[in-house]
């Protein structure tokens, strides 16, 4: 009770103001005892309205809802020569007080209190309101003359109250036994989850407490796997419950065994002989003669799972102690699946970063750290990946002191398979050097040598070889399915285009590639690139496309630069563009300059 709850006037009235919690409760139910006793209530009398306010304010906050805990209870006692009124109001939503107050069945989980109350108190009534609501309950005062000449209790009421409250203890102490086995197992399987014990050893272990508290002989515990409506048993006591999975249906109508009804409904199912289930339910089919509940658990709003506790031995229906017990199990296990499964899909992430790095390795690897150079000519090349690893790269092969093979390619796909197709690219293309000076027959044969092993992973790889002679100055080039060859001269209003037919390498085994041969100007500007850099979006999601590729490598043959620098101002011109656009796929290019 807080200091600031409220005031008290002495005499024959005390109102006191508490925040809407369990913990408050014992200090006002004291100050309240104090007042009584003050004015001359008896032992048996202070300890009867004692009991009955603890009950009704512990209800009035068990009541509470989220918007109503910021509002205080509010007790007021009123007391005189004859009786003792004490009042309990709140700002619940409240509840319908039933016309007739019987002491619940063990399994139930309600209704003792507001009984406790009844039988304690001479009268009581409650009064639901609109956001406010109050309890009234009355007890009569014994005078000191009418103490002297009560008569004797009568046998038979007392050993009724006897045995009502023997209940009550009984069931309280049911309850208290099961929650403190449920709480040690928790603890201690919450200390061991941190081993290296699979989840399906920990929820065995964990599960099997479960049947020694709740006198139960079997469980079978269900899951949902990821991204699939359907329940697969995780884990069952015995090899026979090793069940089929269950199919989820779009409406909870059609659904009829017990454990796709209760994940469906959210809600439990009980079976035994009065409440039997369907004669084909898996459950029926497995354990015929068993009794038992399916409860579904649930992380937030999504469904988990379903377990079911059954008992065959005993015919003896679970208690609502034992119900609870099952709730905490299956909330406790829904809890440790969701961090396995977080644990699990850290470790793939790790997995897959470890295995980017590495394909981001092949690739790196497979760039010349020194590009040969022709007499009279400037090359550079530019790789930027991309944070998903593709297949990009290029390569120069030096033929001679005048001729180079230029090579770019772009394996279609991510990750390791596509760097490894891209190695093994390199590796053929350097393997056949009889056939460099004839870029067309050079794909030809590289192609039959990839096509099995690409078309098994469904894979492709666009390439473009430009064979360049500068004693000759001419370029033959074949390509297939790439980026067409972009070729700028100085004082040329247009950019030439280069881009002879060939379907990508892996789509068909005996695939015919053309060359395409043209002159290398003075002054001239070649460039080589991946898709890339036309297939790049700023903010707006505007393409870069080719036209403003093909306009930048006009401007740029009007201004003497050397390839390197070229290679900078095109690699800049892409970062601008694209502002703070996270890149998409990789941007590679070769640039030759005279």
């Amino acid at each position: 009770m807080s200091e600031s709850a409220g005031r008290s006037s002495r005499g024959v009235a005390l109102r006191l103001l508490l925040a809407c919690d369990l913990a408050e409760v014992r200090p006002a139910v004291i100050a309240v005892r104090g007042f009584l006793a003050e004015q001359g209530l008896t032992h048996e009398e202070l300890s009867t309205c004692e009991l009955a306010l603890a009950e009704a304010c512990n209800n009035a906050i068990n009541y509470a809802g989220e918007s109503s805990r910021s509002k205080p209870i509010e007790i007021e006692v009123m007391c005189n020569a004859m009786k003792v009124e004490l009042r309990v109001n709140d700002h619940t939503p409240g509840f319908d007080w039933p016309a007739r107050l019987e002491l619940p069945d063990a399994e139930s989980e309600h209704g003792r209190g507001l009984y406790l109350i009844q039988s304690l108190m001479d009268s009581s009534e409650y009064f639901r309101g609109a956001g406010e609501n109050f309890l009234r309950m009355r007890k009569h005062r014994t005078s000191a003359a009418a103490r002297a000449t009560v008569p004797p209790p009568n046998v038979e009421e007392l050993s009724r109250r006897l045995a009502e409250s023997e209940q009550i203890i009984s069931d309280m102490a049911e309850e208290l036994s099961s929650c403190y086995e449920s709480l040690s197992a928790i603890f201690r399987y919450s200390a061991e989850r941190g081993n290296t014990v699979s989840l399906e050893d920990f929820s065995q272990r964990l599960l099997r407490d479960l049947l020694r508290i709740t006198a139960a002989d079997w469980f079978v515990l269900r899951l949902v796997p990821k991204d699939q409506p359907r329940l697969i048993v995780f884990t069952a006591s015995e090899p026979a419950l090793d069940l089929a999975p269950l199919e989820m249906p779009r409406s909870a109508d059609l659904a009829r065994p017990a454990e796709v009804r209760s994940a469906m409904n959210r809600q439990d199912v009980w079976f035994d002989q009065q409440k039997s289930l369907e004669a084909d339910d898996p459950l029926r089919l497995a354990k015929p003669e068993s009794l038992g509940l399916v409860h579904p658990f649930y992380f937030g709003d999504a469904l988990m799972g379903t377990l079911t506790v059954g008992k065959t031995i005993s015919r003896v229906l679970f208690s609502a102690a034992q119900t609870n017990v099952v709730h905490t199990f299956a909330d406790f296990l829904a809890l440790q699946i969701v961090n396995a499964r977080f644990q699990e899909e850290q470790v793939n992430n790790l997995l897959v970063a470890r295995d980017l790095q590495i394909a981001k390795n092949i690739q790196r690897s497979l760039l010349v750290k020194t590009l040969p150079q022709l007499p009279g000519f400037g090359l550079a090349g530019y790789c930027e990946s991309a944070s998903q690893v593709g297949g990009d790269f290029y390569d120069v092969v030096k033929l001679s002191d005048h001729s180079l093979l230029l090579i770019i390619a772009d394996v279609m796909g991510k990750g390791i398979p596509a760097a490894m197709f891209a190695a093994i690219l390199r590796s053929l293309l350097r393997a056949l050097p009889e056939l460099t000076n004839q870029p067309s027959e050079l794909l030809s044969r590289v192609n039959q040598l990839l096509f099995e092993e690409l078309s098994e992973v469904d894979m492709f790889i666009t390439a473009q070889l430009v064979y360049v002679d500068a004693r000759d100055r001419r370029l033959i080039t074949a390509s297939a399915g790439h980026c067409p060859l972009l070729l700028a001269v100085t004082g040329d209003t247009a950019v030439k285009t280069l881009s002879p037919e060939g379907m990508p390498l892996g789509i068909l085994p005996d695939t015919s590639f053309t060359d395409e041969t043209a002159d290398l100007p003075r002054n001239c500007r070649v460039l080589l690139y991946t898709d890339g850099l036309t297939e790049a979006r700023n903010g707006h999601g505007e393409l870069f496309g080719q036209e403003r590729l093909m306009e930048w490598l006009k401007q740029s043959a009007m201004r003497p630069r050397k390839a390197e620098e070229l290679k900078d101002e095109l690699g800049a011109e892409l970062v601008r563009f694209q502002g703070s656009t996270s890149l998409k796929d990789d941007q590679t290019f070769l640039i030759m300059t005279e």
